[in-house]
């Protein structure tokens, strides 16, 4: 490769970062979008009456022009690059000292230079940007074609300060970037869990649903004792890994859709959808009494299936935590303002401490010996909200009781 065929392939322009192409493209934006730098090199203007300021990007072999204020025309942009050796930044990469001069011809190292008489270049400064690590960045410049006092004391330590805070805001915004990457690279792998969690529910679903039905027919056949007395527990094992599915595959979809969607509709069956919960309940808890008490009057306006599996989980949770051979009561109510199904049992009562994030999702008791995922309350309580409900809870005289409420609304 000939000379200026190497040239073209390393000077690129503005064009090359308009196109999102530049070799340099992430300092330029870095740099380019900063409202901090553009304050500073206006106030370098304006402080020393020079007529362009740039920050650089400068590398053993590359000059590269990220932010400018141009009042000379000079023709620079951000992404414009110039040869490493037509400049004085060279100078300041190889020996880290700032390079200034108020008139080129009359000062005693750059009289006569052939890189200002080639740019009409008069007064200049260039000043070296490091990072806190010492790294080197590149260079904070001030040009000029007239004289001008750049090396004023004030006006040199106006400029290393400047080009200080420069290097510290570049490890500022590098540290907000990889943040965000981070988090967005969390937010992709906890979407590809939550895919991953729901077509996984979706096939555990079905074959939980072959093997209920494989029982329930099983249990039409002529049994031995013995397995009189453990299709009962397999029929228990059953409904709970039916419950932890529908729990994951509704946590999911409310994840991935933004919430859990309701369709509720007029005079909705939720006597029926209640009832056929408590009794799959009862088929798995002999050792419990599960009571019924629905008193619903008039039309309710609601998602029948959805409402049922909140109270499902609510009565799954009192199961779990009832005190053996105790009585758990399922009651529902109709005022003028609200349907108010309530799920009650006997047992220790919730801390204090737990229960206020009793309804976030992974939350779990002391004492659930490992059993379930902390799903179920939290998607009792989304549907209620689904529904402009709540769910409470209160504990009182040795009896835990989870309120249900939803608004009633015309049917």
């Amino acid at each position: 490769m000939d000379d200026e065929m190497q040239l073209r392939a390393t000077i690129q322009d503005h064009a090359a970062y308009l196109l999102g192409s530049h070799d340099f493209q992430y300092d330029i934006d870095m740099l380019a979008g900063s409202e901090t730098v553009g304050t500073l090199l206006e106030t370098v203007m304006l402080a020393t009456n020079m007529r362009f300021a740039a920050v650089a990007r400068v590398t053993a072999d590359r000059w590269v022009a990220c932010r400018t204020v141009d009042e000379v025309n000079f023709g620079l942009s951000a992404g414009d690059e110039i040869g490493i050796d037509q400049t004085f930044c060279q100078s300041v990469h190889e020996t880290s000292e700032k390079v200034l001069f108020n008139n080129v011809a009359t000062d005693d190292v750059y009289r006569n230079h052939p890189i200002a008489a080639q740019f009409g270049i008069v007064s200049y400064a260039s000043i070296p940007i490091k990072r806190s690590d010492g790294t080197f960045f590149g260079t904070l410049c001030a040009i000029d074609t007239e004289p001008r006092d750049v090396k004023n004391p004030r006006v040199v330590a106006m400029l290393e300060l400047f080009a200080d805070t420069i290097g510290r805001s570049l490890e500022t915004e590098e540290r907000l970037e990889a943040q965000e990457q981070l988090v967005e690279h969390e937010r992709q792998m906890a979407k590809m869990q939550e895919e991953f969690v729901a077509v996984l529910g979706h096939d555990l679903r079905n074959s939980v649903a072959a093997m209920n039905a494989g029982v329930r027919q099983l249990d039409r056949e002529p049994l031995s004792d013995k397995a009189r007395k453990i299709l009962p527990l397999m029929g228990s094992s059953i409904h709970r890994m039916s419950e932890l599915i529908e729990n994951i595959m509704l946590h999911a979809k409310a994840r991935l859709g933004g919430g859990i969607r309701i369709s509720a509709t007029p005079d909705a069956p939720l006597r029926d959808a209640l009832h056929q919960i408590v009794e799959e309940v009862r088929a798995t808890v002999p050792n419990h009494e599960v009571t019924v008490d629905l008193q619903f009057d008039r039309p309710v306006s609601c998602d029948a299936p959805r409402v049922a599996q909140a109270v499902s989980n609510l009565l799954s949770n009192a199961v779990r935590h009832a005190d053996p051979g105790t009585e758990i009561a399922v009651c529902g109510r109709v005022s003028d303002a609200e349907v108010e199904i309530t799920v009650s049992n006997h047992g220790r009562p919730i801390p204090d401490g737990l229960r206020q994030k009793l309804f976030q999702p992974y939350q779990r008791g002391d004492d659930t010996a490992g059993e379930g995922l902390g799903l179920g309350l939290h998607i009792a309580s989304s549907i209620a909200i689904a529904h402009s409900g709540q769910v409470d809870v209160t504990c009182e005289n040795g009896v835990t009781t989870f309120i249900f409420r939803l608004p009633l609304l015309a049917a």
